[in-house]
C-alpha cells in the first residue's frame, strides 16, 4: 500500500477526516469524509464550515438490502405512485448529468432528535446508524429495529451503494463506502461536497490538495483508492 494511502486508512480508522476527489471525468469534486460511526456534533460543524455541499449520508450496498432501503428514483418511477401523484412523472430523473441514475434512497432522523438539523441531532442519527448495522445479528428484524430508532423523512439524506460497488459505478457514495472497506470500518460514510467560497463551482483538486496538506487531513483520488482495492 502507498504510503499516502496508507495515511488516510490510518486517520479513517482513527475517527479523522480523509479529501476524496473521484475524477475530473466525473463530478470533478473533493469530498471530506468520516467514518459514521465516529460521528459527533463536531463532525458536522467541521462538514457544515469547511463544505459547503451537501451532507450525504453514504452506504454500503449490504447495508441498504439488510434495511430493505429503496432507491428514490425507482420508488418516484413506480406506475401506481406516478397515477396517484403525476406530479411525479413529470419530475422523472431522466437527465443526469454525470450518471445514469441516482443513488439517493430514504431520508432519516433518529427518533431522539429534535428537528433533526442541529450538530448534535445529525451526530446521533449518523452514529447510531451505523452502530445500528454493526449491532444486528443473524435472525433480527432489521426494519422493525431500524424503525424502532428512526423515522422518515430527515435531516440526513442517505445514499445508497450500487451492487457491485466501486466495478459498476465509481461515484462519491461508492468511493466513500470503498474507503471504509478498505480502512475496515462498518460501510457506513458521512461526508459533503468541498465548493469554491463563492459556492458556484466545486473547490478545484489542487486547492482542495492544498487545504488538505495544510491541516495534516490526508488526500485520495479516486484512481489510487480503487487501485489500493485491487478493482
Amino acid at each position: 500500500m502507498e504510503p499516502h494511502v496508507e495515511a488516510a486508512v490510518n486517520a479513517f480508522r482513527a475517527g479523522n477526516p480523509v479529501c476524496l476527489f473521484d475524477a475530473e471525468n466525473r463530478e470533478g469534486e473533493t469530498d471530506l469524509l468520516f467514518p459514521g460511526q465516529c460521528a459527533e456534533p463536531a463532525t458536522m460543524r467541521q462538514l457544515r464550515f469547511d463544505c459547503g455541499g451537501l451532507l450525504f449520508l453514504a452506504i454500503g450496498h449490504e447495508v441498504g438490502e439488510r434495511f430493505s432501503m429503496p432507491y428514490l428514483q425507482d420508488l418516484h418511477m413506480d406506475e401506481r405512485l406516478m397515477s396517484d401523484y403525476p406530479v411525479l412523472r413529470e419530475l422523472q430523473t431522466d437527465d443526469l448529468q454525470y450518471d445514469a441514475r441516482s443513488a439517493f434512497t430514504l431520508s432519516i432522523n433518529h427518533r431522539d432528535t429534535f428537528t433533526g438539523i442541529t450538530d448534535r441531532d445529525r451526530a446521533l442519527t449518523t452514529r447510531r446508524f451505523a452502530e445500528l448495522y454493526s449491532e444486528l445479528k443473524d435472525g433480527d428484524d432489521a426494519i422493525e429495529k431500524l424503525g424502532n430508532e428512526f423515522r422518515t423523512p430527515g435531516h440526513i439524506p442517505v445514499c445508497r451503494e450500487a451492487d457491485g460497488g466501486l466495478a459498476r459505478r465509481q461515484g462519491h457514495t461508492e468511493l466513500a463506502v470503498g474507503l471504509a472497506r478498505l480502512s475496515g470500518m462498518t460501510p457506513v460514510v458521512i461526508g459533503a461536497e468541498m465548493l469554491q467560497p463563492d459556492g458556484d463551482l466545486a473547490l478545484p483538486v489542487e486547492d482542495a490538495r492544498i487545504w488538505a496538506a495544510e491541516r495534516g487531513i490526508p488526500f485520495l483520488t479516486g484512481k489510487e483508492l480503487i487501485e489500493a482495492l485491487g478493482i
